[in-house]
């Protein structure tokens, strides 16, 4: 039975609780290594990771020769010997000596993509889960191990996976608990609105459109929709691409629709990418209000744009005329700069909807003897309205 996320980390704790190891299994990128982080967080443990599939043999433990002459031993009749001895590597001597420092801390050991580390790596492993020691290395009572693995075609319920995985020997499985998690677009939500430093987790526009579109938090393609779509969304793709609106943002690149949409194809896949660079488009086409009134790159920004996003912009400044009026003078003259950027027939558009806007053009007209931004957007105004009758909307 496959678990939300809230659900399987409950499990988790109760299976750690219970003495047993945990394997959580689930598709690549739907939250794993989130829910172990979350895991140490609740339980006060010092959290250590090794990504088993980038592990060699060797590389957790590795003979050494004798480094004394004590280390060598004569027999009468079979001749010298050597007491070879081990080197660890660089995570277990650091877990060593922080069970050493902090006995009455709890230590998660978190070995991930267990099953798509070679045979050779997993038998190596075998000892830690089924004796927790590793030739002569005794892990600490504090040590919780939990393993996570991709599905493996010969799980059931995984017949149709594709993962490069190798099954993992049966002595594991029958030690450790097999957990499955889900995507479940609720718990997801509410980890990524989640604020962290006054701000959320994942910037809106991502946690809105998965909440308008919670099928396409993770989906799993498999046969031709594979060949026609080789990525697809997962949680931990719209964590990147949350990182990656953040950037365009801070480089003024949101209004650049070729690069926006190529960086959420190369997360999402052709499909969601194309729908979700749409919806990014229309909530949030290249400026804010905030920007398109005080950032002074705003004209240039403003000039590269598509008529259809410049149009936007200028629609959300007449939404938020309580906090920007355009009775204020730099207001004014801003709004007044971007209309005359936009094409003749978008300007004629603009000058309609504000027309629709009950007393603005009053309130414009009052103010044009004293503040020559206004006089200026006023008179811009008035030149859209003398040629209207000529432009086809």
């Amino acid at each position: 039975m496959a678990l939300t996320y809230e659900a399987c980390l409950q499990a988790v704790n109760v299976v750690i609780a219970s003495g047993s190891v945990p394997t959580i299994v689930g598709e690549a990128g739907i939250g794993k290594s989130a829910l172990v982080a979350d895991l140490a967080q609740q339980r006060d443990a010092k959290l250590f990771t090794t990504v088993v599939s980038l592990v060699e043999k060797g590389d957790l433990v590795i003979p050494v020769p004798p480094l004394t002459s004590d280390s060598f031993v004569q027999t009468a009749d079979y001749g010298s010997l050597a007491d070879v001895q081990f080197g660890y590597s660089h995570t277990l001597v650091a877990m060593i000596r922080y069970a050493q420092e902090h006995p009455e801390q709890e230590i998660i050991w978190f070995l991930d993509e267990f099953n798509r580390g070679t045979q050779a790596v997993q038998s190596e492993l075998m000892n830690l889960v089924l004796q927790r020691q590793i030739n002569t290395l005794k892990l600490p009572q504090q040590v919780h191990l939990v393993l996570a693995e991709n599905p493996d075609a010969t799980m059931a319920g995984f017949e149709q996976s594709h993962y490069g995985v190798t099954p993992g020997d049966a002595a594991i499985a029958d030690r450790t608990t097999r957990l499955i998690l889900t995507a479940d677009s609720d718990s997801w939500l509410a980890w990524a609105t989640t604020e962290i430093a006054g701000s959320p987790r994942l910037t809106p526009l991502v946690t809105d459109y998965v909440a308008e579109n919670p099928a396409d938090l993770h989906l799993v393609a498999s046969g031709a929709a594979m060949a026609d779509d080789d990525l697809q969304p997962t949680p931990r793709a719209w964590e990147r691409v949350s990182d990656a609106l953040r950037e365009l943002d801070h480089q003024h690149l949101m209004g650049q629709t070729a690069i926006l949409t190529a960086i959420l194809q190369g997360n999402l896949g052709t499909t969601v990418g194309t729908t979700f660079a749409s919806y990014v488009q229309k909530r949030r086409p290249g400026l804010t209000v905030e920007e398109a009134y005080t950032t002074d790159e705003a004209p240039t920004i403003f000039a590269k744009l598509t008529p259809a996003q410049q149009q936007q912009i200028l629609r959300h400044c007449l939404d938020d005329l309580a906090a920007w009026p355009l009775t204020q003078d730099i207001n004014a003259h801003r709004f007044a700069t971007l209309l005359e950027l936009c094409p003749a027939d978008a300007q004629y558009a603009i000058a309609r909807d504000m027309a629709a806007v009950d007393d603005l053009f009053e309130g414009l007209a009052d103010q044009t003897a004293t503040e020559p931004g206004v006089a200026k957007l006023y008179q811009t105004l008035t030149t859209i309205g003398q040629r209207g009758s000529q432009i086809e909307v």
